[in-house]
C-alpha cells in the first residue's frame, strides 16, 4: 500500500511485525539512510503539518533518506488488539529495517525509542554506521536497582495519567504537554495537544508508558560499538540530565552534548535548536564518508589485523591474545596505527576505521 503526501514527497508503506501487527513506515528525503526510532507521540500522516515536528523532518531529510515509523498502537499502525512490550518494539524496528531494504545505516533514537535503538545497535553492529541518542536513558524508573522513590513517583504519574485522560481529558492533555515542552508557544502547545489526541487512544498511551516502566537495557548499552552521539536537555523534567550522561559514559568513545533547554521535545524556536542542528551536521556525514584507502594501504598486514580488532572495540590485552602477541606489542601496533591515521586517540581511530569498513564483524 502506498500513500503520497505532496507537501513532503513522503511515501508511506506498511510491513508486518513478527506477531502479525501491521506497522506503518515512511520514507522521505535524499541521501544516506537515516532510520528514526521515534518516541510514540508521532503520526506519519500529521507530523509534516505540525509546527513541532515539521522542522525536525525538514532538517533531517535535507541531507538524508529518512525512514521513520508509527509505533504499534499509534498513528497508521495497527491500534487494536496489539501487545505492548519491549521485545515487540524491537521486532517492529527489525521489520521496518527489512521492509525498507537498508543494509547499513545511521540511526536516531529518541527517548523511549533510544532504548530500542541501543538494544538493536548492540545486537546488530554490522548494520549501524552511526548512532544518535536524543534524551536517552538506560531504563524505566521501575526497573530493578532504581530508586524506590522514583518508582513510586512514576506510579503516581501513571495514576494521574489514567484519571486525567478518562475524566478530564482536555485539561490533562494540556498538563501532559506542559511537562514535555514547557517552553512552547500557545500555537505549539495547541499543535502538540492535537497531535497527542490524533496519535492514539488514552488506553494505548497508558499501556505504552507502563510497558517501559520496568525495562532495563543497561547491560546492552556497553555493547554498542559504533560511533555514538548523545544529546540531552539540561533541564529535562521527563528524563533527567544525569540519565543522558550515564548512557554516554557506558558507550565507548561516545560524544556527549548538553542542550541548554528545558524541553523534552526540542523546538526550532529556541536557541538550543541551532546547537542541536550543528551537532548533528557535524556527526552525520551528508554522503558516505570516503574510504581512507591511501592510509589503509600504507598499513602492514599485521597492522590491518590490529586495526580490525580495534574497530571491534577490543582492548590491547584481548588483541594480543587473539593474535598471539604480547600486550606490549599490540600497544605498539596501535600507536603506529594512530600515527598513520593522523588521529590522537583510540576513539578517533575507531571512527576512522569504521568509516573505512573495519569492525563490521562481531567480536567472538
Amino acid at each position: 500500500m502506498l500513500v503520497c503526501m505532496p507537501n513532503s514527497t513522503q511515501q508511506i508503506r506498511f510491513c508486518t511485525s513478527r506477531d502479525g501487527t501491521r506497522i506503518a513506515y515512511a520514507v522521505c528525503g535524499n541521501g544516506p539512510p537515516l532510520l528514526c526510532a521515534q518516541h510514540w507521540v508521532h503520526h506519519l500522516d500529521h507530523d509534516w503539518n505540525s509546527p513541532i515536528w515539521r522542522p525536525w523532518l525538514e532538517m533531517l531529510s535535507r541531507r538524508h533518506s529518512v525512514i521513520r515509523y508509527d509505533w504499534r498502537g499509534c498513528g497508521l499502525s495497527d491500534r487494536e488488539g496489539v501487545e505492548f512490550a519491549p521485545d515487540r518494539y524491537r521486532d517492529d524496528l527489525t521489520a521496518v529495517v527489512e521492509a525498507a531494504g537498508i543494509d547499513r545505516f545511521a540511526m536516531l533514537g529518541m527517548a523511549q525509542g533510544a532504548r530500542i535503538g541501543m538494544a538493536y545497535a548492540a545486537t546488530h553492529p554490522e548494520r549501524i554506521s552511526r548512532l544518535v541518542l536524543y534524551q536517552p536513558s538506560t531504563g524505566g524508573r521501575g526497573a530493578p536497582g532504581r530508586d524506590p522513590k522514583q518508582a513510586e513517583a512514576e506510579r503516581t504519574r501513571f495514576q494521574a495519567m489514567e484519571l486525567g485522560w478518562q475524566n478530564h481529558e482536555q485539561a490533562y492533555v494540556r498538563f501532559f504537554t506542559s511537562m514535555y515542552i514547557p517552553g512552547a508557544s500557545s500555537e505549539q502547545v495547541c499543535a502538540y495537544n492535537d497531535l497527542l489526541r490524533l496519535t492514539t487512544s488514552p488506553m494505548n498511551a497508558m499501556a505504552i508508558q507502563r510497558s517501559f516502566h520496568m525495562t532495563d537495557v543497561s547491560r546492552e548499552v556497553p555493547k554498542v560499538r559504533c560511533p555514538t552521539l548523545v544529546l540531552h536537555s539540561r533541564d529535562n523534567a521527563i528524563v533527567p540530565f544525569d540519565e543522558g550522561r550515564a548512557v554516554a559514559s557506558l558507550i565507548p568513545g561516545a560524544r556527549f552534548v548538553g542542550l541548554n533547554s528545558s524541553n523534552h521535545v526540542l523546538l526550532d524556536t529556541e536557541p538550543a535548536w541551532q546547537q542541536f542542528v550543528e551537532a548533528l551536521d557535524d556527526f552525520l556525514p551528508s554522503q558516505q564518508s570516503p574510504v581512507v584507502s591511501a592510509v589503509v594501504d600504507a598499513l602492514t598486514a599485521r597492522e590491518n589485523e590490529v586495526l580490525e580488532l580495534v574497530a571491534q572495540g577490543l582492548d590491547n590485552t584481548t588483541i594480543g591474545k587473539r593474535l598471539g602477541i604480547t600486550e606490549r606489542t599490540a600497544r605498539n601496533h596501535v600507536s603506529t596505527i594512530l600515527s598513520k591515521l593522523g588521529v590522537n586517540s583510540r576513539a578517533q581511530a575507531i571512527v576512522r576505521a569504521r568509516e573505512a569498513g573495519f569492525g563490521q564483524t562481531k567480536p567472538r
